[in-house]
């Protein structure tokens, strides 16, 4: 029976116990709205770990003052039962007040690694991103963390995060999770129409036109990018906001392609702004 603790009081009581027993622990962070890639990120855990815990928590800290917070998908009701078909243990969800009793005081930045890709197109999102994924780490205490490649940047930064702050956890990258058709699921993926839902695909069609002439030779990140573009103009309706090509997990915008790189885009429809990324081994 997964048990919901909404207090910080009551998870710490919860943690010092598991950790007085020797038991691990595994976490995932998240803001509900769960779907297949959470619950691999569980199914993982639960396999690598003796508890499971994931917390439910929509941060405003990381949202900026024109994006969607206040529609965001909330569903504690649901996302519990999803938890629990999996056979999480715990479920932290806290109120933003528990968590913020007053705004903070000391700010954290992200940094260089925030300055480039979804951060330069949000400032302030990572920087909301390490405040609480730093406090979560601080009152969960565990021994592994679970986050998944589609924010491929938010990874990077977060295992750069835990080396910098000496965390003693051990961070998890895990795969993107995808439709069968191939979009990359998401919880804004609802906010599509029929006609772009039908049209997102093509998201993932335009990294696989980008691998494939990575894999036949091509080493000029420009070609690359002018191909993936070319093709999300020809077969969707948004706005390209991104195409880029960054090094992996440094985050250096390359020209010539020499090591492991992360291929990333952004594409913003009427009502969703979707991103995708394939990372590619040197």
């Amino acid at each position: 029976m997964t048990q919901l603790i909404t207090t910080i009081e009551e998870m710490r009581s919860i943690i010092a116990n598991l950790h007085n027993q020797r038991r691990s622990v595994g976490f995932i962070p998240t803001m509900g709205a769960l779907h297949d890639g959470h619950l691999k990120m569980m199914s993982l855990s639960l396999n690598e770990n003796d508890v499971t815990i994931i917390s439910i928590f929509v941060n405003p800290l990381q949202f900026g003052p024109n994006e969607d917070l206040d529609s965001y998908p909330r569903d504690i009701v649901g996302d519990t039962a999803k938890a629990e078909s999996v056979g999480v243990d715990y479920i932290f969800h806290p109120t933003v007040k528990e968590m913020y009793p007053e705004l903070p005081t000391i700010e954290l930045k992200a940094g260089r690694l925030a300055s480039v890709l979804e951060g330069a197109e949000r400032p302030g999102h990572f920087d909301g991103v390490v405040t609480v994924v730093n406090k979560l780490f601080n009152i969960v205490r565990p021994h592994k963390a679970y986050f998944g490649k589609k924010d491929a940047q938010q990874l990077a930064i977060v295992e750069k995060m835990v080396e910098d702050f000496n965390h003693p956890i051990e961070i998890k990258g895990v795969d993107i999770v995808r439709e069968d058709d191939g979009l990359a699921k998401s919880s804004r993926n609802i906010y599509l129409t029929k006609n772009e839902r039908i049209e997102a695909v093509h998201l993932y069609n335009s990294l696989c036109l980008a691998q494939s002439l990575y894999k036949n030779g091509e080493r000029n990140s420009e070609k690359i990018i002018k191909a993936t573009r070319d093709y999300l103009t020809e077969h969707t309706s948004g706005t390209i906001e991104t195409v880029a090509i960054y090094s992996y997990p440094e985050l250096v915008e390359q020209t010539q392609i020499k090591d492991s790189i992360f291929i990333s885009l952004a594409v913003k429809f009427s009502k969703a702004r979707l991103i995708d990324n394939i990372i590619i081994e040197g």
